[in-house]
């Protein structure tokens, strides 16, 4: 295989999982505020809507990143 397709199909695969990586760090953070709300604090909604903006701001997060990483290319 070239190089260069070679490249291409990492940088695929790259950008191809940074959709999953912003669903599951929303998913967890959502996860996290429910289990803490019912289980833990019985604070509910509140830590669950501080997680999910904590999730949610994980998943830009991460688009942030894919966007410096790809500018350096």
């Amino acid at each position: 295989m070239k190089k260069e397709s070679l490249r291409t199909l990492k940088d695929l695969a790259y950008y191809s999982s940074l959709g999953l990586s912003v669903v599951l760090s929303i998913f967890i953070g959502l996860a996290i505020g429910i289990y803490l709300d019912r289980k833990v604090f019985n604070t509910t909604p509140w830590l669950t809507l501080i997680f999910l903006g904590l999730g949610i701001a994980a998943g830009y997060r991460n688009i942030g990143l894919a966007i410096k990483k790809s500018r350096k290319l």
